[in-house]
């Protein structure tokens, strides 16, 4: 055996450095061109290509590739090695077969799918379906023009069996820094059908904690613009990420997989960019505050609640029949009289407004109908009888068309939504009966926000609504592809507005619904989501293995779901053992809370661990913690949603604030009823903090447990340091 492994990794290093040597030549010769910078269209373009060539060598000449596929395709003679990398590179002659095969190229998803077995293997090429049979799979490890590993995951010549498993635990097995990472080389056979799914579907993925579905969704991207290059580009694409310290957390994924240039945003940003509203947000603190902070626990969510009710697709039909029912009362009542003697009938008016002008959204076609006045007016004007009467008749058409202009309903945004809620004046045409679907208390919080010019996130998709309504959208706001991350967290009405904004319904809309700690805002089962699309525009993936954490953790993590959040959305783990699971009370270690958990801190990030974390109950406790352990751990961190980025090392921070991230070790302050309840929003709370744990979780607290995590099995659970 050890002789086999020996040869193979010297067949394997011989091959990486004749790739390495054939990238530095290909290289070389590119460098030694002249950039051009004149301006022939032509070498441009050629410029432009010999760029980009430059640039994907380079990244190449690192780690070129990280798996092998021996692979036979009916017809051929014999098995061809091929070789897999992030990016693929061609032998310099013509006509030679690639070098480095591309991970997205339709052979490369063999790789993937392949898990064992003596039956053949397929794949979707553009000429059809092609079979063969695979006669070995290799994983190897290429660091900075070093091969550190070779594993072989089948061997058709071998006796034994796949070891599928083996790398991908290596793998997990490495330790977390402050970035998201790609996962070419590991990618698994049911992430793969989610990454090659066809462009113009709504997937809906439910991936549980560490189902790696964010980065599943980041390499769909890059799978799309590989695969309908001629139909979609970077630039028109986007994600939306809960926060900006999210997005920076996964922002070298991307640019690892050398994709550039999409756009990353949150729905916020994005709205009040489309939008165009001087008015600055209101802090979303105050939102979080009333929800995570009180002192009595999460108040009571309900379909009544201002995120849900502004979140419904009842909101926005609503939205939709009161800015129609305006079209009625929208011309004014009177004739039009630029000068005395000089009558544009109301009738010829309404004629323009209701049947010429139809097709047009309300805002254009009172633009339209109002350019069509005034040409009207020109047109008269020359039929004046002196130079005197001309310059008489200007004047005060001028005046006049201002006038009537006034008389029609201002069609904005933020004008017709202030009288919605009654926070301004109502002009004629408003439908009272449809207001009064809006919930009394909806009604006077927005009332009392739009009385003083405070927007609110949950107010924003019916802004951009009648935006839409008013303006329609330009092509240069179309995308080709929308990626929706903690989408649990998104309202329909916001997935409803974005389908406006996308081409062909082409969604990746990702979350965890056992993740659902936004409920006075989110959906709270995938069918409010998967409704808004017809059933042949839409597809559903369940993600159930997690890569995350050790198996202690994702069975403990299970009990939780289980036994308080009454759910079966339950993880599946990989082979991967650790440490128990720690339930440690404070008493045990120190005479003090603050002792134990500084001393916690201490052990966690005094070995290996890269990014330790402290999570909170609330922010209030975060920020106390932080003070008092900062003398102490000075490289300490407090994420308290203000941060643009996450710094990885050592942190404190709530818990709601912890969700998306991962840390190598994470400590549960405070694990005890009194912060973490009976209900089943709490035990999601609870769900969160112990997921963010890859290969070490302790929970410490004082006095008794919450009854979902008593009686815990003793192989998942211990008790002490």
């Amino acid at each position: 055996m050890e002789q086999t492994f020996q040869s193979a990794y010297q067949e394997e290093e011989r091959r990486l450095n004749e790739t390495i040597s054939e990238i530095d030549r290909q290289l070389e010769r590119l460098r030694g061109i002249e950039i051009y910078t004149g301006h022939d269209f032509t070498e441009q373009v050629l410029e432009a290509g010999r760029e980009e060539k430059r640039q994907s060598l380079a990244k190449s000449l690192t780690a070129p590739y990280f798996g092998r596929l021996d692979f036979q395709g009916n017809g051929d003679g014999e098995p061809k090695p091929l070789y897999i990398g992030k990016i693929g590179v061609d032998q310099a002659e013509v006509g030679d077969q690639p070098m480095v095969i591309d991970w997205r190229a339709p052979i490369a998803s063999v790789f993937y799918s392949f898990t064992g077995g003596d039956d053949p293997a397929a794949y979707e090429a553009p000429e059809g379906t092609i079979e063969g049979l695979v006669y070995l799979k290799r994983n190897l490890v290429i660091r900075k023009q070093i091969l550190e590993r070779v594993s072989d995951t089948y061997d058709r010549s071998s006796d034994q069996p796949a070891v599928s498993d083996e790398f991908l635990v290596y793998r997990l097995g490495e330790n977390k820094d402050n970035k998201l990472r790609d996962i070419v080389s590991t990618i698994q056979a049911e992430q793969d059908k989610i990454i090659r799914a066809a462009k113009n579907t709504a997937l809906i993925i439910q991936g549980v904690a560490g189902s790696g579905k964010t980065t599943v969704a980041l390499h769909r991207l890059a799978y799309l613009l590989y695969q309908y290059k001629e139909q979609v580009t970077a630039e028109k694409m986007i994600i939306f990420a809960p926060n900006h310290m999210f997005l920076d957390y996964i922002s070298d994924v991307l640019p690892e997989l050398g994709v550039g240039d999409i756009q990353q945003s949150t729905f916020a940003d994005w709205a009040l960019k489309l939008l165009d509203i001087e008015l600055p947000l209101a802090d979303a603190s105050e939102t979080l505050d009333y929800w995570f902070e009180s002192d009595g626990g999460m108040p009571e969510v309900n379909d009544e609640v201002p995120g849900r009710f502004k979140g419904s697709i009842l909101f926005m039909n609503m939205i939709r029949e009161c800015l129609a029912s305006m079209e009625d009362a929208s011309v004014p009542e009177a004739d039009f009289m630029p000068w005395e003697g000089a009558v544009l009938k109301r009738s010829t008016i309404l004629h323009w407004f209701n049947d010429e002008y139809k097709p047009y959204p309300l805002a254009k076609r009172k633009e339209r109908v109002m350019a069509r006045i005034h040409r009207w007016v020109e047109m008269e004007l020359k039929k004046s009888p002196s130079a005197a009467a001309l310059k008489d008749r200007k004047k005060k058409a001028a005046q006049r068309e201002k006038s009537y202009a006034s008389k029609w309903p201002k069609y904005e945004p933020l004008v017709l939504y202030k009288q919605m809620f009654k926070a301004v004046k109502l002009q004629a045409g408003w439908p009272e009966e449809l207001l009064a679907q809006i919930p009394e208390s909806v009604l006077k919080s927005t009332q009392k926000d739009l009385k003083k010019d405070i927007i609110r996130e949950e107010d924003l998709p019916a802004l951009i609504y009648m935006q839409y309504l008013l303006n329609d959208i330009s092509g240069d706001q179309r995308f080709d592809h929308i990626v929706i991350d903690e989408a649990q967290d998104f309202s329909p009405f916001q997935v409803a507005v974005l389908d406006l904004f996308v081409k062909g319904h082409s969604f990746t809309i990702l979350g965890d619904l056992s993740q659902g700690i936004h409920a006075y805002r989110g959906v709270h089962c995938w069918e409010e989501m998967s409704s808004l699309f017809a059933d042949e525009e839409t597809a559903y993936f369940a993600l159930t293995r997690s890569y995350r954490s050790t198996m202690e953790i994702i069975e403990f993590a299970n009990r939780i779901l289980e036994k308080g959040v009454n759910s079966d959305l339950l993880a599946v783990p990989v082979f991967r053992s650790g440490s128990p699971v720690r339930m440690i009370p404070y008493g045990d270690a120190a005479e003090t809370r603050l002792d134990s958990l500084r001393e916690g801190m201490r052990k966690l990030s005094s070995g290996e661990y890269r990014t330790v974390a402290i999570l909170t109950r609330t922010l209030k406790e975060a920020k106390a913690l932080y003070e008092q352990l900062l003398p102490d751990v000075p490289e300490l961190h407090l994420i308290d949603g203000g941060k643009q980025a996450y710094e990885g090392g050592l942190s404190v921070l709530p818990v709601y604030l912890s969700k998306g991230l991962e840390f190598d070790a994470v400590i549960v302050a405070d694990a005890d009823p009194i912060h973490y309840g009976a209900s089943a929003w709490d035990a999601k709370l609870m769900y969160v903090g112990c997921t963010r744990a890859l290969h070490e979780l302790w929970l410490m607290h004082d006095g008794p447990l919450p009854e979902y995590l008593q009686n815990m099995h003793e192989d998942i659970a211990v008790t002490g340091w």
